[in-house]
Order: structure tokens, then sequence, then C-alpha cells
């Protein structure tokens, strides 16, 4: 597992943006952000999810998280704007941006793979965290450093048989990252990272590997150290670079 050790009031005043937050790595990452201090900005289709981890946030006396409920499926370029708009009227910048939603699609021959199931998997695992990261620019930029961490695979550094779109959808997300971060490096204050979560116990690996004991996985609270070292000042040097969490 990454070894860092966060103190707790490591994200004071920071603005963090998930998606996929109502549920596994997503959901994890905004409780543990939002315990080291951060207002976490909750995104995801599942409007009950949402305000079921709004509420854990805020029962546990944590800064109050945004609740934006949006389908990255079907998402157009103005819908993100619009969530742009509304999170610099309100907080003015934006510290952290973390994509985490993402669709598993078929995991089956690439020859036998449905265009509307590669085109799905594409949208929401490719498509969405482009368009959400050119529409968060001026908000990050506005933020001293900013961070953004882009979910990645070790089906995306290395294609297997059988894992279809998503596979090749997190090469996409690799070569987005590794574009971004360059464009980035001395011209702002804002790094780009990607990190492979691992093994983790949640439902799209359960539904990846549907004969493995779940309980041979780590939760995805365990997981959250190296969330929280790219999200941290303490990774302001660390740019361009695929990590693991485990």
């Amino acid at each position: 597992m990454f070894d860092y050790t966060a103190p707790a009031d490591l994200l004071k005043d920071r603005v963090i943006l998930i998606t996929g937050a109502g549920d596994g790595i997503g959901r994890a990452c905004a409780l543990s952000c939002a315990a080291h201090g951060a207002t976490v900005v909750l995104v995801g289709r599942t409007l009950s999810k949402l305000e079921a981890v709004y509420d854990e946030i805020e029962a546990a006396g944590h800064p109050r998280p945004a609740l934006c409920p949006l389908n990255l499926e079907t998402a157009l370029e103005k819908d993100y704007e619009d969530l742009a708009d509304q999170l610099f009227d309100t907080f003015g910048k934006l510290d952290g941006l973390v994509h985490n939603a993402a669709e598993l699609g078929p995991r089956t021959l690439l020859d036998t793979v449905k265009a509307d199931a590669w085109l799905k998997v594409m949208q929401v695992n490719v498509n969405a965290p482009f368009l959400l990261t050119k529409t968060m620019m001026p908000l990050l930029r506005a933020a001293p450093d900013a961070s953004v961490v882009l979910l990645s695979s070790s089906v995306g550094r290395k294609g297997r048989a059988y894992w279809g779109p998503y596979a090749v959808s997190k090469f996409a997300v690799e070569g987005l990252m590794q574009t971004l971060a360059d464009e980035q490096d001395g011209t702002s204050e804002i790094r780009v990272n990607s990190l492979n979560p691992g093994a983790t116990r949640t439902k799209m690996r359960a539904k990846a590997y549907p004969n493995e004991p779940a309980e041979t996985n780590p939760e995805p609270s365990a997981i959250m150290p190296a969330f929280l070292y790219l999200l941290g000042p303490d990774s302001r040097s660390t740019n361009g670079q695929a990590r693991d969490a485990q």
C-alpha cells in the first residue's frame, strides 16, 4: 500500500471535485478529503447516493459539501460549462479534480463489442474527463497549487485480452494525463497525474471478477493515502506520473 500519513488539516480550505462520488472509491475519496478539511464537490448520476455521502460528511462535522448531480454518459459541453459557472460563483477556484467515475463495459473480444457499448465506455471514461477538465481549467488556474488525478488501471498500461473498450479507454486516460501534464509543466501551478487503484473491494471489481472472493481485496478507504498525497501540497512537484495506490 502507498505509504503516506496525511496531516489532519492537509486539505483545509481546499475545494475538491470528485466524479462518481456516490459509491466505491469515489465515496471513500469524498469522505477522506472532507475528513482532512476539504470542501468536497460531489458529482455523480444517482442523487440518492450523493445525498447519503453529503449527509455522512455533514454528520461528521466536516466542511459542508456541494451536491452536483450529473450523468457523464449524457452530459453535453454546456452542462460542464454550467457546472463550472456554478463553482466559480460559489468558490472562485478549484484545488483538486478527481476523475473517478468509469464504465466497465463488456469484457469480451474486441471484434464482438457492439458499437453502442464501445461508445458508452468512451463517453464516460474518456470524453467526460476531457470535457470536465477543459471547462474547469480557469478554476484550477485560480488555485495556488491545483491537482488533477485521473484514475487509471493496470490494463490501461499494458493491454490484456478480453478487457475490451475499458482497457483502450484507460490507455486514452494515460495519454490525456501525459499530454495535459506536459502542457502545464512550467506554465501553471497545476499538476496532473494518473493513479491505478489496484484490486479494491468495489462493485465494479466484483462485476469484472465475479468468481473472486471479495474479502481478498482491501476496502476503498485503505487506498486513500495515495489520493491524499496527490491532492495535498506535498505533491506539488509531482507531475505527469503514473502512480499506483497499492
